[in-house]
């Protein structure tokens, strides 16, 4: 059973990654400040590749697809972020004794919950030793990537969070290589169950992470 957390929630449609990231560190301030509340802040973004600090150059999408790569100061390898893909910035303080890869566990299984209440079964993964970290979620019937998470923390407040997959077009994934998994198949909550619409899931997710 997971503790208690609510969050406040923030609400945006499409916002343009680098001014989203503006806004982000300004809210991480505050909270810092504990001039804010632990904020959710739900948004989409135009299409752009964003990569970690370990991501190699070969995964790296061709830059003929058109599409700009901005490196980012998460955790986590390469993602994709377009229109139909619902994007999660956490900015949460966290308690004491716990880490950022403790949180990011918590992300996983609220993540899990939602999905479980949208109709598609997943889950989260343990990463074997030596292997590159599986982070995100998975759907457990067909074994593909439906979530991305890449986050960090700064004087104990989190930034960053995760990309879920609604209904968004799926083939940019195939320009690069997302995660550092060569082997990863990405999918989104219309291709397993051939609907979704962001208006139905964005409540789903608010409320599993208790967020108003």
């Amino acid at each position: 059973m997971m503790r208690q957390r609510p969050l406040t929630l923030v609400q945006d449609d499409l916002v343009d990654y680098e001014k989203a990231m503006e806004r982000m560190a300004a809210l991480v301030e505050e909270r810092q400040d504990d001039a804010r509340p632990d904020t959710l802040w739900l948004l989409s973004h135009p299409p752009v590749f964003t990569v970690g600090k370990r991501t190699l150059e070969t995964h790296l999408p061709d830059p003929s697809a058109g599409i700009p790569v901005v490196p980012t100061g998460r955790g986590g390898q390469l993602t994709y972020h377009g229109p139909g893909q619902l994007v999660g910035y956490l900015i949460v303080k966290l308690r004491a004794g716990e880490g950022v890869v403790d949180y990011i566990r918590e992300v996983e299984l609220r993540l899990v919950e939602a999905l479980g209440k949208l109709g598609v079964p997943a889950e989260r993964r343990d990463t074997p030793p030596g292997s590159e970290l599986l982070t995100g979620v998975w759907t457990r019937d067909t074994g593909r990537k439906i979530v991305s998470i890449g986050m960090r923390s700064s004087r104990s407040v989190t930034s960053h969070g995760f990309a879920l997959n609604v209904d968004g077009d799926l083939t940019p994934w195939d320009l690069a290589i997302p995660c550092g998994m060569p082997d990863v198949e990405m999918t989104s909550i219309a291709h397993e169950l051939g609907r979704a619409t962001m208006e139905e899931t964005r409540p789903v997710v608010a409320e599993a992470f208790e967020a108003s």
